[in-house]
């Protein structure tokens, strides 16, 4: 009996190999499918100039990635086509945020995305209601997917002293007069995102999360510095005192202040010295300008 058992199994397992392959192989083709249609429809939300053809093109565009990430095993699939919108993992693959934004005829932004969940198969994923415009004290509130203070991020910064969770770093267009930029903070409990923690320290205050404002024609550095545990920033100032909390007048003022991590909360420092700050991938990040071919390797980050 045993050989013959084993002679079966060396049959069948070809088989099973081969099917697996063949499911692969499919999904992958479903998946490039979709990236096709995505990278069109992005670029229509992107460039063309009736705001109704934008917004129709972006429901589209969610309604097709919803059924792209429902592909199996879809959350290893770059859609590196897809130029309209920024997709960044976290450096544990626990989760990787699709994120974009659309702009409104006024010049406004609002900011559409989704948490997707490393899962290894089906999808779970908790999409990103933009609830901006009713934060009314964002740097004090906790929020939800659902309650999200949108923005389009770059960086994830995971720390695990006392307790895991991730800083976000984000831009996020403002209207035709500011931009702004922000720290986030994300974390999960009973499994959901929950977005904001204090762990924000300086200038007598702690905050759930820090936001900047300034003015949109100039550009602000926010980076991460890994080897100092250090996030920096320009520090922003109304050109003549007069102006002061007048944050669409603000910009840089050629000096930087930071976040140093310190037993897991960030302490605010000023005035420091960026001939001992190292580079970093992240060091500028823009609003995507609009050109007739999106290519975003090519914007520059400000």
């Amino acid at each position: 009996m045993k050989p013959l058992l084993i002679i079966c199994l060396l049959a069948i397992f070809p088989r099973i190999i081969f099917a697996q392959h063949s499911n692969e192989s499919q999904n992958n083709l479903s998946l490039h499918q979709y990236e096709d249609s995505l990278t069109v429809l992005g670029k229509k939300f992107v460039n063309d100039e009736n705001d109704l053809e934008r917004k129709n093109a972006n429901y589209i565009f969610i309604k097709t990635l919803v059924s792209a990430l429902k592909v199996p095993n879809s959350f290893l699939y770059p859609f590196d086509s897809v130029k309209s919108i920024n997709i960044i993992n976290s450096p544990d693959n626990r989760f990787r945020i699709i994120s974009w934004p659309i702009v409104n005829l006024d010049g406004s932004y609002r900011f559409y995305g989704t948490v997707q969940i490393n899962t290894g198969g089906s999808l779970q994923m908790y999409p990103l209601n933009d609830f901006s415009p009713d934060t009314k004290n964002p740097e004090d509130t906790l929020t939800d997917n659902r309650t999200w203070f949108g923005a389009e991020y770059y960086r994830i910064i995971p720390v695990y002293s006392p307790k895991l969770y991730y800083v976000l770093l984000g831009w996020k267009g403002n209207n035709v007069k500011s931009t702004k930029k922000v720290i986030e903070v994300l974390s999960f409990k009973d499994n959901k995102p929950v977005f904001g923690l204090p762990v924000f320290d300086g200038n007598g205050k702690i905050r759930k999360r820090v936001v900047f404002e300034y003015n949109r024609n100039v550009s602000m550095l926010l980076k991460y510095v890994p080897d100092q545990n250090l996030i920096v920033f320009d520090h922003l100032s109304p050109p003549d005192p007069k102006l002061k909390n007048q944050h669409d007048t603000y910009g840089p003022d050629l000096s930087y202040d930071g976040y140093r991590l310190k037993n897991g909360r960030w302490i605010y420092v000023d005035n420091l010295d960026m001939r001992n700050v190292s580079s970093s991938q992240d060091d500028n990040y823009v609003d995507p300008k609009k050109q007739a071919q999106i290519d975003r390797a090519t914007v520059k980050k400000n």
